[in-house]
């Protein structure tokens, strides 16, 4: 299955039988699975049916659907709105008493009143049910269509990031090659500083340095950002629904950096110079965070 994101929009229209069904659904971001319908009063007994249907199209995501029957069949009985008839002349009356008004209402403007007519609510039929999926199953079809396709271009934009934070890692690790000889001269520097240029026992600066270096050793926390690149790129590659193990992973990588940034300060150059590729990493970690959020 591809990559999809979770917003989308889809249209379907229809005759069946002589009455006009239209079927839109609109996707956006949700932790879940979240759907909510919209449907006139004689299709309500069909909710179940297409709630269930549409658990097996969609994954993640806050679906509103709305279905809209019009029933044009000859025949079709019109009810006349009594009761808004009924209140539109007393209120006619009320207001000329108490304005001192004469004149009588005009009908043809009162039936031309918003509500006055309804057609009478009749059976759909029995076939109205494969219908209404039918038309659902073919706008689910066009809005995955449309979210595989966005899916598609945020999943290249992470698989360019992901390269990148992966090559700051490299770049690390280079770099940690060249803390150690760092860490020596400057711990010399500070020991000659205090002691005023007493000798050194060598053995307990080699102490002093590679208990330093062991502190601010980065090459686990590199190892697993490194991993967990790898992991990114293979779940993009795999596709389904990723969005939720996407959110886990930018997590563990976002703590990795952290870790690395705290471990690499008072490392002179170096160490300025691994700081400057953390940030960078984190920086594309945290641009993939905001685009994840979209995905299914």
């Amino acid at each position: 299955m591809s990559v999809r994101s979770m917003t989308g929009y889809a249209a379907v229209r229809r005759n069946v039988d002589g009455a006009d069904l239209a079927v839109s659904v609109k996707a956006l971001n949700h932790r879940g699975l979240d759907v909510h319908f919209h449907l006139p009063p004689e299709l309500e007994r069909f909710e179940p049916e297409m709630r269930s249907f549409v658990r097996r199209h969609v994954l993640r995501g806050h679906l509103q659907i709305h279905v809209r029957y019009t029933s044009f069949r000859r025949g079709a009985p019109v009810i006349l709105n009594i009761a808004l008839l009924d209140a539109y002349l007393t209120a006619f009356r009320r207001a000329a008493a108490v304005h001192g008004l004469h004149g009588d209402p005009d009908l043809n403007a009162a039936l031309r009143l918003p509500g006055m007519f309804e057609i009478a609510e009749q059976d759909p039929g029995p076939d109205m049910q494969a219908c209404l999926l039918e038309a659902l199953q073919e706008a689910l079809a066009a809005l995955n269509e449309q979210r595989e396709r966005e899916g598609r271009e945020i999943a290249l934009e992470l698989r360019a990031r992901t390269a990148a934070v992966r090559e700051h890692s490299l770049r690390m690790e280079e770099l940690r090659e060249r803390a150690a000889p760092a860490l020596q001269a400057r711990l010399r520097q500070r020991l000659d500083e205090l002691l005023g240029g007493a000798p050194v026992d060598p053995q307990r600066l080699a102490q002093e340095v590679a208990f330093l270096v062991d502190r601010s050793d980065i090459s686990e926390e590199l190892s697993r950002l490194k991993m967990h690149a790898a992991q990114l790129q293979e779940l993009l590659e795999r596709g389904g629904e990723i969005g939720k193990k996407l959110d886990f992973l930018l997590q563990e990588m976002h703590r990795e950096t952290n870790t690395i940034l705290s471990k690499t300060s008072g490392l002179g150059e170096a160490g300025l110079a691994i700081t400057a590729s953390a940030l960078a990493a984190k920086t594309e970690i945290e641009k993939i965070r905001e685009q994840a959020l979209n995905l299914e």
